[in-house]
């Protein structure tokens, strides 16, 4: 015989948009001022979530006035990945203003070189704030949401997580780091009620791809591999992150979701 649903389930299985529904829920966001962090700021905020944004630069004008017309809460909080104390000092003062129930590790950095003339000063600065930094946050959000027993962590890995890429060792390293640790965090914490999974995207035209962009063989090269037939932008990502944060991913643990138009299937 199968099992009785659990309580409340039965009657959410017969409403399935109240799966993906955030209200009431806090989350918060890394790099939201521009690119994919403002994709998924905007996501979250339109899924009825409250959103505090860490980060250097200001508010975007978008997050603020969607947060306006959906009666819902967004503020600011400073923040250098690359400095242990200001990353403890940002998770500190966002417990502070409210309960955290998602964190999405967003920001990150990458640069550029041959990989015979990789500096290893740029080798560390990448791992610090993509791999290091994740994982301090993790850690430090983690501990608030095993103690209420409920969370949700999206991690933001790459493609080069399964790939190498080209030029950019230090960046593969770092986000091949950043699907290791969402299933290590996955192994110690799907048991205690939070959800560690990441998102995998693949190319999008944002700021940090402007090299790629600009360069026309490169761009040629990735769009033409692309089955979807164009590179991604902020919004395709949006509906991933609010899955991966709400009810509808209660049983989906320790996964790297690839959005990326069909590139890994190619």
């Amino acid at each position: 015989m199968l099992p009785d649903l659990a309580p409340g389930r039965a009657a959410l299985m017969t409403r399935p948009a109240h799966l993906f529904d955030l209200t009431g829920r806090t989350a918060v966001v890394t790099g939201a001022s521009r690119g994919l962090g403002l994709g998924m700021a905007v996501g979250l905020l339109e899924a009825g979530a409250d959103v505090l944004c860490l980060q250097r630069g200001p508010l975007s004008d978008q997050l603020v006035e969607l947060a306006a017309h959906r009666g819902r809460q967004v503020s600011q909080i400073p923040v250098d990945l690359a400095d242990e104390s200001s990353i403890d000092r940002a998770i500190r003062s966002a417990q502070e203003a409210a309960d955290i129930d998602i964190l999405v590790n967003n920001a990150g950095t990458q640069i550029r070189h041959d990989a015979t003339d990789f500096p290893l000063s740029d080798f560390d600065a990448v791992m610090t704030v993509n791999a290091r930094a994740t994982f301090q946050l993790c850690q430090g959000f983690g501990r608030s949401m095993l103690d209420r027993g409920w969370g949700r962590i999206v991690n933001v890995a790459s493609l080069v997580s399964f790939q190498g890429g080209l030029r950019v060792p230090a960046y593969a390293a770092s986000k091949g780091a950043v699907a290791q640790i969402t299933k290590a965090l996955c192994n110690e914490w799907a048991s205690r009620g939070v959800n560690v999974n990441a998102v995998a995207p693949g190319y999008f035209a944002t700021e940090m791809n402007e090299a790629l962009l600009a360069d026309p063989q490169r761009n040629d090269q990735i769009s033409v591999r692309i089955p979807a037939g164009r590179w991604g932008t902020p919004a395709d990502l949006a509906g991933a992150v609010v899955f991966l944060s709400s009810e509808a991913a209660g049983y989906v643990h320790g996964i790297v979701l690839p959005v990326d138009g069909g590139w890994l299937a190619r």
